[in-house]
């Protein structure tokens, strides 16, 4: 029986474990020859933390009967990005989707978070996210100028944190925002192509979210485990297969068995009187909006 993404290469980021993990193993089970990239860091970046992780991921692959090689790149360089897209043409000469998943986490409250701790988050997450698809829209557009029109998909991965925000964690949730608004634009650019941009932001037990929401994340004794990362790993699937080829520019969030689709920012209530507003005069109008907006979903941690 063949699977969703029979033949299908994707390059999946972050791959040693939690969710990237999860994602390899569901997309081989379904067919994909998959790049399994990690650089072998911890959860706020260090070194050498989980060596040669990639390829415990790959060989659990290749143990059950699919296809799939490592890459410890570094998502942040540019030649990383170029160097997982020839990984991917060596071993299974194409490549049809790319799931930014790698990141980590510098919880900070705003007024602790240092320039470096900024600066390191903003970098993995979205230059990460910038230089794997960069790499891959230039192998997808000249495949597309070559007259072989590509059927590829970039699936990046936000956060309720970058939707909603987070208390303490202001610089992965500018980051996580800015993936979600970066997809947008993927979407609205690159659809010429033959290329789709879509986002999710999981709910699910990784690395990051076993340190940061400990007693939360815990599995349970019986029963349905929520957080199991391997409940998101479906809809990446179908994400990365052709069966999903007209949906594009669209944020998922998903824990558990639950899929919900991200309404996102667009336009509330507003008054135009057809001249300048006096100061005076606009505390009275502003008033008047905020009673008639949808009130907004609070922030993680608030009150």
């Amino acid at each position: 029986m063949f699977g969703i993404c029979e033949n299908r290469v994707v390059i999946v980021t972050g791959a040693g474990g939690g969710l990237g993990r999860a994602y390899a193993l569901a997309l081989a089970a379904e067919g994909a020859k998959v790049v399994v990239n990690d650089l072998g860091v911890g959860t706020h970046g260090e070194a050498g933390q989980t060596v040669g992780a990639a390829q415990i991921v790959v060989d659990q692959i290749i143990a059950a009967g699919g296809k799939a090689v490592a890459n410890t790149d570094d998502v942040t360089e540019v030649e990383g990005g170029q160097r997982m897209v020839q990984t991917a043409l060596d071993a299974f000469g194409d490549l049809h989707a790319v799931v930014n998943n790698a990141g980590f986490v510098r919880d900070r409250m705003f007024v602790s978070c240092t320039p470096e701790e900024w600066d390191a988050v903003l970098r993995v997450h979205l230059r990460g996210h910038f230089c794997v698809s960069r790499a891959a829209v230039d192998y997808w557009r000249a495949k597309q100028k070559a007259g072989r029109n590509p059927d590829a998909r970039i699936i990046n991965t936000s956060s309720g944190a970058g939707l909603q925000g987070s208390i303490g964690q202001s610089a992965y949730s500018a980051a996580k925002g800015g993936i979600a608004s970066l997809t947008l634009v993927q979407a609205a650019e690159l659809g010429r192509y033959g290329i789709t941009a879509n986002a999710l932001a999981p709910a699910a037990r990784t690395r990051m979210t076993e340190t940061a929401f400990a007693d939360a994340m815990q599995a349970p004794e019986q029963g349905f485990d929520a957080n199991d990362p391997a409940n998101v790993a479906p809809t990446i699937v179908w994400l990365a297969s052709a069966l999903s080829a007209e949906v594009t520019g669209q944020v998922f969030e998903l824990q558990g068995g639950r899929i919900m689709l991200s309404e996102g920012w667009r336009n509330g209530p507003g008054v135009d009187q057809g001249r300048r507003w006096r100061p005076s005069e606009v505390g009275a109008v502003v008033h008047d909006l905020l009673a008639r907006r949808t009130p907004a979903q609070a922030v993680y941690g608030a009150g």
